[in-house]
């Protein structure tokens, strides 16, 4: 077993080689103002974020789970290992979050470099591996990003839902009156402390011209949102989940 410890299993590091398809998007310029809203550049970035919530939430899990039997295990030789495995762990996380930067982000980040055990057997590999910033770096990043994710998730979902919700309203605002009892869609209703009922429906043309209106300046604004909140995603890649 000690003579295999030599063999080093090396992340591969990203390169436009690697993935040439992120090369050709990131040499293309970003989406205009009028026209990101539309752009395929723009729901790859969505992707991005949609699918940062499932992965944070597992990232964080590991983390938390592993961090916390090692530490409980630290008293023992048995805590060393387990928190060999958090940082390996770790990396292999951060190489999927590079991998969908680059792919989602047009964002390349090269791999950090490989551990490399100065001693030979299974516990200069631990050792190593409880060595390895890169790794902890890593580990950090699963932490920090759970919260991110979250908020990044939840406004991303909700200026896109209602974004094209109220631009796409004129096509739609007809439902109302011939499903409900409603002759339009009831913006309000409530009644005062003074017994005055107060009641608006929506089927005026300025009113259903002025919903649609909102909308469209909350899908143009969207697209900014958006940029802004992969922008941050990318500098935690680079900084956490990149190389030294």
């Amino acid at each position: 077993m000690g003579s295999e410890q030599h063999e080093q299993t090396e992340e591969p590091v990203m390169t436009s080689q690697t993935y040439p398809y992120a090369e050709r998007r990131s040499s293309r310029a970003q989406p205009g103002f009028w026209r990101a809203p539309f752009a395929a550049a723009t729901y790859r970035e969505v992707g991005f974020v949609l699918t940062s919530l499932p992965l944070a939430v597992l990232g964080f899990a590991f983390v938390v789970s592993f961090f916390s039997l090692g530490l409980g295990l630290f008293v023992t030789a048995l805590g060393l290992p387990v928190l060999a495995l958090l940082t390996a762990g770790s990396r292999g996380l951060a190489a999927l979050d590079r991998y969908r930067a680059a792919t989602l982000l047009a964002t390349e980040v090269p791999a950090p470099a490989p551990v490399a055990p100065k001693r030979p057997g299974f516990w200069g590999a631990v050792t190593a591996r409880l060595g390895d910033g890169a790794g902890w770096k890593a580990a950090l990043y699963q932490v920090l990003m759970l919260p991110w994710s979250i908020l990044s998730f939840t406004l991303t979902v909700v200026f896109l839902a209602v974004g094209w919700a109220l631009a796409l309203f004129p096509a739609y605002q007809w439902v109302f009156a011939r499903y409900t009892d409603w002759p339009g869609y009831q913006l309000y209703d409530y009644t005062t402390d003074a017994g005055v009922h107060h009641v608006y429906y929506v089927t005026s043309v300025r009113d259903i011209a002025g919903i649609s209106l909102l909308g469209l300046v909350l899908v143009l604004l969207t697209p900014v949102l958006i940029r802004g909140l992969t922008n941050v995603s990318r500098l935690a890649i680079r900084g956490l989940c990149g190389g030294r």
